[in-house]
């Protein structure tokens, strides 16, 4: 379950443009936040999560760059949880689960590590049917 977004004491939002240089410049606001919340690099759920945050905007920069100009990542994290999304406007919204999930590459890296790490994947559309964000929530 992924826990109100804010009730977490610990919050950032980055908004990118949808290109490469948007997976790295995700991954280092990830890690810099993270050292700024207290949560070591060497915990063993950041290695994992860096990994799934870098699959998450790669899926955004090469399927929905056209018609999303921006990709916003959202970081977030408390005591027990990591949580972070991915949000873009394209329509799309990927499954995560079942026999489509698993042919879908990047993505089911991420539900692999996701659910390995006892943590949840979670896709919510947009109110308007034009985009979607991709949530992750992580145990600490």
């Amino acid at each position: 379950m992924t826990p109100a977004l804010n009730t977490l004491p610990y919050r950032h939002v980055l908004t990118l443009p949808t290109e490469p240089a948007a997976v790295r410049l995700a991954r280092e606001t990830a890690e810099q936040a993270l050292a700024e919340w207290g949560i070591a690099a060497r915990h063993p759920a950041v290695g994992p999560a860096l990994l799934i945050l870098s699959e998450l905007v790669t899926n955004s920069v090469r399927h929905a760059a056209e018609a999303s100009p921006q990709t916003t990542v959202v970081y977030a994290a408390g005591p027990d949880c990591l949580v972070f999304a991915v949000h873009d406007r394209h329509p799309c919204r990927p499954p995560l689960l079942g026999a489509d999930a698993a042919d879908s590459g990047g993505l089911a890296t991420v539900v692999e590590l996701t659910h390995g790490l006892g943590g949840t994947a979670v896709v919510r559309g947009d109110a308007d049917g034009r985009g979607k964000s991709i949530w992750i929530t992580l145990p600490l």
